[in-house]
């Protein structure tokens, strides 16, 4: 029999650890082929300059922090779409004309869809409609692969990148909308504001928490707890090192042995009894 194949399709070097690494790390250890699509390089990202010792540019630092974490997560292939970060709402990088989301959501699926045909997955993963916390580049990423995993199978669309294929899954991974909740009622007890969560202070974690998305799949990731802190660890420009320690440490401690995924497809009736195996 054949390997599983897992395609993750993500927007910037660090989404695959500090999000899902737990997943691609697990199903890596049982011995599925799983890869990642990264739309960008992460160049926007806010680097301390003791970081960029040996690095010519912020994208080749965080694209070497990726592949650090690749290894440690057992991924056996990571490939590039070569847009730029296109940084958060209201940034100058926004407007970037080679900005991720300055390209049509047509164009980057193309991208997308020629990965699918290549590599064959059973299954593709990416971000939640809202991107896990509203940023454009995930929102974009987000729309480009459903349009590409819907599309993957007819020979109409973009028919250069292949043979069409169409793959037996395609899930979106989700925050515990419990653990959201409870982070921001007890946020404020620790002198922080949810509203302004994050190094920049740019994430409302409060409207995040307000979003709910079903759950169909929870899977347990006890066993390579270690394996994403040390991909996570890799990413020490983005404060990888530290994503264990603080309040969001203590949370990541009591409730972090879970990632949950909400399926797209084949679509969800109600009254499903939530899974514990994508695969299953």
């Amino acid at each position: 029999m054949t390997k599983p194949i897992i395609l993750s399709v993500l927007a910037h070097p660090d989404d695959e650890s500090f999000g899902m690494g737990g997943t691609l790390a697990l199903y890596a250890q049982k011995g599925c082929d799983v890869y990642l699509v990264c739309a960008t390089r992460g160049e926007v990202g806010d680097v301390d300059p003791k970081h960029m010792q040996g690095f010519s540019s912020i994208a080749e630092l965080r694209e070497g922090e990726l592949r650090c974490a690749a290894g440690h997560l057992g991924l056996k292939g990571v490939f590039f779409l070569d847009y730029r970060d296109s940084g958060m709402p209201g940034s100058p990088d926004n407007l970037h004309p080679d900005a991720q989301v300055a390209h049509p959501i047509d164009e980057v699926a193309g991208k997308v869809v020629k990965y699918i045909r290549d590599l064959k997955p059973n299954i593709v993963l990416t971000f939640d409609p809202i991107g896990g916390y509203r940023h454009p580049d995930h929102i974009h990423i987000h729309n480009a692969t459903v349009l590409a995993f819907e599309k993957a199978d007819d020979a109409s669309f973009h028919p250069e990148t292949g043979t069409p294929f169409k793959p037996e899954k395609l899930f979106f991974h989700t925050f515990p909308r419990g653990f959201l909740k409870l982070a921001v009622r007890l946020m404020p007890l620790f002198g922080q504001n949810p509203r302004k969560f994050g190094r920049n202070g740019d994430i409302d974690m409060k409207s995040i928490a307000d979003v709910n998305f079903p759950t169909h799949t929870k899977v347990d990731i006890s066993s390579v707890q270690e394996k994403k802190a040390a991909a996570s660890a890799c990413h020490a420009s983005q404060g990888g090192i530290g994503m264990r320690r603080g309040v969001m440490g203590l949370f990541i401690k009591l409730f972090g042995e879970f990632e949950e995924y909400m399926q797209a497809y084949p679509v969800i009736e109600t009254g499903w009894k939530i899974r514990k195996d994508l695969l299953a």
